[in-house]
C-alpha cells in the first residue's frame, strides 16, 4: 500500500505519500512522482516497465501504451459522433420520432441494465481483452446494418435488435475505458483532458461529416465508417502491452454476485463518491436529460435550426476549451474546483429559457461545454486515483450506471413534463436545479475536501 489511510468525518485522507522514485518518503510537497516504479505500484497490479523521466521533470505522455489507447479511443469516438444523425435521419425518415425513440431507448437501457456485469468481466478477465471483444462486436453490428442499408430498407426488428446488441457491446466497454487510463498514462489528469479535447473535436467534425455523407451517398456508408473505426479501435488496443501483472489479471473464483457486492461495497465506502452520484441522479432527470429536446424545439421555433446547430458547434468548442483549461490546471481539490466550475454550466439552460440573443444564447454553450469538459476530467482523474485497481472498473460500473440512468429517465419524461409546464419554465427549473446541485456538491465536506492523489499512488483499502 502507497499510503496510509485514516478516517476524519468519514472521508478517506493521504497521512502520508511515497514517492516512488525515493522509497519511504514522505511527499511533503504532494507532488506526482513518476509513475510505473515498483514502490509506487497502485496494489493489485504491477507497473508497465517505463523509462524515468528526468529529474524533476514531468513524466511523457505520448509513449507507446497511451498513444495506442488514444488512437483507440478517438478514431471509434469519432464513428459514434455520427450515430445520432444517421438515427435521426435514416432511421427517422423511415420509422418516424418514435421509431428513432425506440432504437434509442433500447440501446440506452440494454446498457444500463449490463453495465455492471461489464464491471465484473473487466476486473476479472482484464479491461484490455473486454474493450477488444466490445469493439469486434461493435464491427458485426454496425457491418450488418450498413449492408442491411446498401440493399433496402432495413426492418424495424434488426435495429432493434443491432441497438440491443451494441448497447450491450459498450457496457463491456466502458467500465474497462475508465480503469485503462491509469494503467496507459503515469499522469491520469493530463490524460483524462486530452482525451476530453479529442472526444469534443470528435463530436464537432462526426455530426458534419454524417450529414453530408447521408446527403451524398446512403446511411450505409456512416454505419460502414463507424465499424471501420472500431477496427481500428481493436487493433490499437490489442497492440497495447502492458506488464504481464497489469495485462493478465489473476482468475478469480468468486461468483459474479460475490464480486457485484464487492464492487458495491467499495463504492458504498466512498462518501465522496456516492453523494456525486446521487447528486448526478438528479441532474441526469432535471437537467441533461431535457436539455436536448427542450433546448432544440425553443431555438428551433425562436432563431430557426441552424441556430441550434450553431449552438451545439459552440457548445463542443467549450468542450474543447474545458478539456485545454484542464490540461494546466491542478487544484489540490478537484472536486471542489470542478463543482465551482460546474456553477458556469447553468448558464446554459438559463439563457435559452430565458429567449437570449443569438451571441448571449452561444456565450452560454461556450461556458457549459467548459464547465462540463473541467468537471469530466477532475471526476474520472479522482475515480481513477482514488480508487483500488483490483475494483476500479466494477466502482467504474456503479457510477456510471448511476450517472446514465438519471439521464434516460429525463429523456423519457420531457415529453409528459410538457403538460404541466412550458419548456422556457422547465429549463428555468434546470438552471435551478443546476445551481443547487453546485452548492451541494461544494457543502458535502467528503467533496469538498477529497485531495488530488500524487501520480504513482494507488488507492488503498476502501474506508470502514
Amino acid at each position: 500500500m502507497t499510503y496510509a489511510r485514516r478516517r476524519t468525518g468519514g472521508q478517506d485522507h493521504p497521512d502520508q505519500a511515497h514517492r516512488p522514485d525515493r522509497p519511504g518518503r514522505p511527499d511533503r510537497q504532494g507532488e506526482p512522482g513518476p509513475r510505473g516504479a515498483p514502490d509506487g505500484a497502485p496494489h493489485g497490479r504491477k507497473p508497465a516497465l517505463r523509462r524515468r523521466p528526468p529529474a524533476g521533470g514531468r513524466p511523457p505522455l505520448w509513449d507507446r501504451p497511451f498513444t495506442l489507447f488514444f488512437a483507440a479511443r478517438t478514431v471509434s469516438q469519432l464513428g459514434d459522433a455520427m450515430m445520432p444523425v444517421a438515427a435521426a435521419l435514416a432511421v427517422g425518415a423511415v420509422y418516424g420520432i418514435s421509431g428513432v425513440g425506440l432504437v434509442l431507448g433500447t440501446w440506452t437501457g440494454t446498457f444500463v441494465a449490463l453495465v455492471l456485469f461489464g464491471g465484473v468481466l473487466a476486473d476479472r478477465f482484464g479491461a484490455r481483452r473486454m474493450m477488444v471483444g466490445a469493439d469486434l462486436v461493435r464491427v458485426a453490428t454496425q457491418g450488418v446494418l450498413a449492408i442491411a442499408f446498401f440493399t433496402g430498407t432495413p426492418p424495424f426488428w434488426l435495429l432493434v435488435t443491432m441497438a440491443a446488441l451494441g448497447g450491450a457491446a459498450v457496457a463491456m466497454f466502458l467500465p474497462g475505458m475508465n480503469g485503462m487510463v491509469p494503467l496507459v498514462a503515469r499522469e491520469p489528469q493530463r490524460a483524462n483532458a486530452t482525451l476530453k479535447v479529442a472526444d469534443a473535436l470528435a463530436h464537432l467534425v462526426g455530426p458534419a461529416v454524417a450529414g453530408v455523407l447521408i446527403a451524398l451517398t446512403n446511411a450505409g456508408t456512416v454505419y460502414a465508417i463507424d465499424a471501420g473505426t472500431f477496427v481500428v479501435s481493436a487493433l490499437c488496443l490489442g497492440f497495447v502491452r502492458l506488464a504481464p501483472g497489469v495485462s493478465s489479471p489473476a482468475a478469480r473464483g468468486g461468483s459474479l454476485r460475490r464480486e457485484l457486492r464487492q464492487g458495491w461495497r467499495e463504492f458504498r465506502a466512498r462518501t465522496w463518491m456516492w453523494s456525486v452520484i446521487l447528486i448526478w441522479m438528479v441532474y441526469g432527470v432535471l437537467v441533461f436529460g431535457p436539455l436536448v429536446p427542450l433546448s432544440s424545439g425553443l431555438i428551433g421555433s425562436r432563431l430557426g435550426p441552424d441556430a441550434y446547430g450553431l449552438a451545439v458547434s459552440f457548445l463542443g468548442v467549450g468542450t474543447v476549451l474545458g478539456g485545454l483549461s484542464a490540461l494546466r490546471v491542478r487544484p489540490s481539490r478537484p472536486l471542489a474546483a470542478g463543482a465551482v466550475a460546474m456553477a458556469l454550466y447553468t448558464v446554459l439552460p438559463l439563457c435559452v429559457a430565458l429567449d437570449a440573443g443569438l451571441p448571449v444564447l452561444l456565450t452560454g454553450h461556450v461556458l457549459g461545454g467548459g464547465a462540463m469538459a473541467f468537471w469530466s476530467v477532475m471526476w474520472a482523474t479522482s475515480v481513477q486515483t482514488h480508487t483500488p485497481a483490483a475494483v476500479l472498473n466494477r466502482v467504474s460500473a456503479y457510477e456510471l450506471a448511476g450517472s446514465v440512468s438519471g439521464i434516460a429517465l429525463g429523456q423519457v419524461l420531457a415529453g409528459p413534463a410538457l403538460a404541466l409546464a412550458s419548456p422556457a419554465r422547465l429549463l428555468l427549473v434546470s438552471a435551478g436545479v443546476c445551481l443547487v446541485g453546485c452548492v451541494a456538491l461544494f457543502a458535502i465536506p467528503a467533496i469538498r475536501g477529497l485531495r488530488r492523489a500524487a501520480v504513482g499512488e494507488g488507492a488503498g483499502p476502501a474506508a470502514g
